[in-house]
């Protein structure tokens, strides 16, 4: 187990940030972690990075305990937080030169191992600009440059696609991609769920500092699946198709939405086919008929909102 969490508490004053959570993180895992604006996820990783001491309960990264042997885990870590401090008078190679010294990391081997992550983050080309003029794709990638100088075990990222324009996040993906194919164990919390369930293997969603789902994004899916729902296209009058479907054995309610028929089926009735054909028999031209699938995002909201156990 690469990261643990045992009853790990934080208050402030009144305010429970995190009440009694338990994490379980494996070595390789890519590990999204969800939850709405002030759940608790920054809070989480600011522990796990050894920036803030719970209330009680325990943390572990690497198998040591943060708060007694955080001096052992900040060289296996890399955090990433979710705004970029100012360096306004640093070009980008200064910038990986001074944090690799602070690394210990000198002589050659510095001019080779900033080399080695410029070229894996695709900055190579901009070694000699001023940081402070990199665009916020940029400098999310040069934080991630800067976090793998000394080849950290973990990745602790803090919403790394935040404000970025869609190319900036596709290009940040693919880089998260090569690094967990490289063998890092990444934590990453985002709101671009889509994203996270194109890249994590293992997902955690938290609310109101309470850990709501912990697991396989394959699972999570499963259990959010409310029943089963068939979506309908015709090629024309679909309201009449609407009312006849309404009538087939098995169909539970029926609703309309965008040039759409939405069936919601009996927890028995799974025969897409028999409600293609009953269609075709009456002389509806039906041009489409699929199960809905749910998306992380789906599976995030009805979690949330208490409509899945």
């Amino acid at each position: 187990m690469i990261v643990q969490t045992i009853n790990l508490t934080k208050r402030y004053g009144k305010l429970v940030a995190l009440n009694n959570l338990d994490l379980q993180i494996e070595e390789g895992e890519c590990f999204g972690y969800i939850g709405p604006n002030g759940a608790g996820k920054t809070t989480t990783i600011k522990i796990l990075a050894t920036l803030l001491q719970p209330t009680w309960g325990e943390a572990r990264v690497c198998g040591h305990v943060v708060g007694f042997q955080s001096r052992k885990i900040r060289p296996l870590i890399g955090y990433v937080p979710d705004f970029f401090g100012a360096y306004e008078d640093m070009v980008v190679q200064e910038y990986l030169e001074f944090f690799a010294s602070a690394y210990n990391i000198v002589g050659q081997q510095r001019d080779r191992v900033v080399g080695d992550v410029l070229e894996l983050t695709d900055l190579s080309y901009k070694r000699d600009t001023l940081v402070d003029s990199l665009s916020r794709g940029m400098k999310q990638r040069l934080s991630l440059a800067r976090v793998l100088l000394h080849d950290p075990k973990v990745l602790l990222l803090d919403e790394p696609a935040s404000g970025l324009d869609p190319r900036a996040r596709i290009e940040i993906r693919e880089l998260l991609k090569e690094l967990h194919r490289m063998g890092k164990t990444i934590i990453i919390s985002s709101h671009i769920l889509h994203e996270l369930a194109e890249l994590c293997t293992t997902i955690g969603i938290i609310e109101h500092g309470e850990l709501l789902f912990h697991g396989p994004i394959s699972e999570v899916l499963a259990r959010a699946k409310m029943g089963t729902r068939v979506h309908v296209r015709v090629a024309e009058q679909q309201e009449l198709a609407a009312t006849f479907l309404k009538r087939l054995a098995g169909v539970k309610s029926v609703a309309q939405h965008d040039g759409r028929i939405i069936l919601e089926l009996e927890t028995d009735t799974n025969d897409f086919n028999a409600i293609a054909a009953a269609l075709i028999k009456n002389n509806f031209k039906l041009r489409e008929i699929k199960e809905e699938e749910v998306n992380l995002e789906t599976a995030f909201m009805r979690l949330t909102k208490g409509l899945v156990q």
